[in-house]
């Protein structure tokens, strides 16, 4: 009960007021009855209850940084109530021997009156004590819920940041040795352009702005800057085919989830094969489901060997179930066709656009 909740609990004085002010109000019904037997005993019970209400009221609120003081020495259930209901007890007393020489202005001790008066007040005391415990109660459990959830998010954050500049090292290490290739092979020109490439690529990969998720455009714009790489190297023998539904070019993908897949099918299905092959990247929406499909062509049992390791896959596997748990599906099948397949499930949602994207950047 502090001066205001942060998890948009009513104040405390609030609560103080519409309690005891709904407590006088539940009096005058119970004395409604003495209207038509003795009006002057009905105004007498009323104008006491009301001394009494607010003398409870003020001793409330004495209460208060005792039982708070209580709370805070994190005392066993057992010992908390035995020392709220003394407290309960010796203010109740207080407050009925009050009301019963103040506001009833009886002249001698009405000892059955006295003794009522007693209970009741301090088992309307405890009651108070209690709720106030409670709401603290609760208070702390939700800041240490609220704590831990910021703690996970950050662990979770951290480590998305981990995987996904993991990547970054591993492309350039693969892109370097193409770059190699094409000097040997006297390729000025193409190593040149592919530098530039290299280049554009990783200021996109190491943007420190660069959310977590990102709309499947802009995926789309990144790994068309790599595909573009590779189609330096391969030239023809590396063809690409692009099915993006309109409606799936909003939805949010993680990160750069895309390139280590289109990297793998590249690397491991089109390079090896003389005549190279296809690739084929498809998004459709299913429900509140996005789908995407990376399939390329190549030798089945190649790509079965191959395509099970490596640090792209493995990675793309542990940010998947961080970032969506459960709620995700990632599955790589071999067609009896030859080549590969991916398929990629994830919740659909809409990202926030950072910039208008091409689909198709090369």
């Amino acid at each position: 009960m502090t001066a205001r909740d942060d998890h948009t609990f009513p104040t405390y004085w609030r609560l103080q007021a519409l309690g005891w002010i709904g407590m006088y109000a539940l009096t005058v019904l119970d004395a409604l009855p003495y209207i038509n037997h003795d009006p002057s005993s009905l105004w007498r019970r009323i104008g006491g209850n009301a001394i009494a209400c607010g003398m409870l009221f003020s001793v409330s609120c004495v209460l208060r940084p005792v039982c708070r003081s209580l709370v805070n020495r994190s005392l066993p259930w057992f010992q908390l109530q035995l020392r709220a209901f003394g407290w309960a007890s010796l203010l109740g007393g207080s407050v009925g021997v009050l009301v019963q020489f103040i506001a009833l202005h009886y002249p001698e001790p009405d000892w059955t009156d006295l003794v009522s008066n007693y209970l009741r007040y301090s088992i309307l005391l405890l009651f108070w004590c209690n709720l106030y415990f409670s709401i603290k109660q609760w208070q702390h459990s939700s800041q240490e819920r609220e704590h831990l959830a910021r703690v996970e998010a950050d662990a979770r954050e951290a480590r998305l940041s981990a995987l996904r500049y993991q990547l970054n090292p591993h492309f350039l290490f693969n892109s370097l040795n193409a770059v190699s290739t094409l000097a040997v092979e006297g390729n000025t020109a193409g190593v040149t352009r592919m530098l530039a490439q290299i280049a554009d690529l990783l200021r996109a990969s190491l943007d420190a702005e660069r959310p977590f998720e990102v709309s499947l455009s802009e995926e789309m714009t990144f790994t068309g800057h790599y595909l573009a790489i590779e189609q330096t190297q391969l030239g023809e023998r590396l063809c690409v085919e692009l099915t993006i539904a309109p409606e799936t070019l909003s939805a949010a993908v993680p990160s750069m989830i895309l390139q280590p897949l289109v990297e793998n099918a590249v690397r491991h299905g089109i390079a090896p094969i003389v005549d190279g092959g296809k690739i084929a990247i498809r998004s459709e929406l299913n429900a509140q489901t996005l789908r995407i499909f990376i399939k390329n062509t190549g030798s089945r049992n190649t790509l079965r060997d191959k395509a099970s390791g490596g640090i792209g896959l493995a990675n793309t596997v542990e940010r998947l179930r961080t970032m969506y748990g459960p709620n995700h599906k990632f599955d790589i099948q071999w067609p009896e066709t030859g080549g590969c397949c991916v398929l990629l499930e994830i919740p659909f949602h809409k990202a926030l656009q950072r910039r208008e994207e091409s689909v198709c950047a090369f």
